[in-house]
């Protein structure tokens, strides 16, 4: 290639468009302000990486999305000369070493990209760990992060709302279901310093209204199949359900400790559903592993299938009542 010097080196921000992703980058731009090309999308898009081009001397910052899903493209930007900064939490296989790859992956239950993000900055802006930390469920680790910082019980609520509410807008089949892109919704958060000041905002007001209108309809819905300590919601084709199919899950999960829950929202485009899992901590099987069986992944508490088959419904739902039922 050219001679590094010859051009501008480009730094480029890959990321999840979900509560994590937005609170991680929030953070590491705080720490280390730059101008960066930005590649997000919607929650479940996550192979990125396939979108970025980058040669010797460009820095390439990726975070919460899986390196399993984006290894091709990662070797590809190495081998071009770019320098990879990579946080995750979710199952990375192997992790290649080289010297340009700096990669901070930790794939624990009750750990989410912006808690590493918080470990690499020593605590830095934990305000908007927490507010990921909400916003991916995982309450305990945000109210322990909130409590070494001294936030109060109100504050504490405002950033619960504000993670649920950008994790919310993130879940959808494309852009045109969500209610902000991902990449316009990191322009407006990134003129904070403080979540709480974003959290008062229009927009964030409008997002929790849609948010909890969208939560009010699921809630009229019965389960599709239940049984035991196991439930599968088959949602309506709406842009609604799809983006509410996610949020649901997690509040199901949050209700029902104990139990499994699969919510099903059908595809716009190509047929067949969108699915999320949400299985207890001391389920025998993950959920990662429960939707890799159908094409899926994610972590062991959280996953997601991208498209499950309608007629593949039957076995999805007596595959779910054999593991979780």
């Amino acid at each position: 290639g050219s001679p590094p010097g010859s051009r501008r080196l480009r730094r480029i921000d890959v990321f999840n468009g979900d509560a994590d992703g937005l609170c991680a980058l929030r953070m590491l731009r705080l720490a280390e302000p730059a101008e960066a090309q930005l590649v997000t999308g919607v929650k479940r898009d996550i192979a990125l990486l396939e979108r970025v081009a980058a040669s010797e001397g460009d820095r390439v910052t990726v975070l919460d999305v899986s390196l399993e899903r984006n290894r091709a493209a990662l070797a590809r930007l190495l081998e071009a000369g770019a320098e990879v900064h990579y946080f995750d939490h979710h199952h990375a296989g192997e992790i290649p070493s080289h010297p340009r790859l700096h990669a901070a992956i930790d794939p624990a239950p009750g750990i989410c990209t912006s808690m590493l993000v918080d470990r690499h900055l020593a605590g830095r802006y934990r305000a908007w760990a927490v507010a990921a930390a909400f916003g991916d469920g995982l309450d305990e680790a945000a109210l322990e992060l909130g409590a070494s910082i001294g936030l109060g019980a109100l504050e504490l609520e405002r950033l619960r709302e504000l993670g649920r509410s950008l994790n919310y807008n993130a879940y959808g089949e494309t852009e045109a279901d969500l209610l902000i892109p991902p990449a316009q919704l990191y322009q407006d958060l990134a003129r904070y310093e403080d979540p709480l000041g974003f959290a008062a905002t229009p927009i964030c007001e409008q997002l929790h209204a849609n948010r909890h209108a969208d939560l009010d309809a699921a809630f009229e819905m019965e389960p599709h199949w239940s049984g035991g300590e196991a439930a599968v919601y088959v949602l309506p084709d709406a842009p609604w359900s799809r983006r509410v199919s996610g949020t649901l899950a997690n509040h199901l999960a949050h209700v029902h400790r104990k139990r499994a829950v699969a919510v099903l929202a059908p595809r716009r485009s190509g047929g067949g559903f969108i699915v999320s899992v949400r299985v207890p901590a001391a389920a025998a099987r993950g959920a990662h592993e429960f939707c890799r069986a159908f094409g899926g992944g994610g972590r062991r508490e959280a996953a997601g299938i991208d498209r499950l088959a309608r007629e593949k419904l039957g076995e999805f739902e007596q595959a779910f009542a054999a593991a979780y039922g």
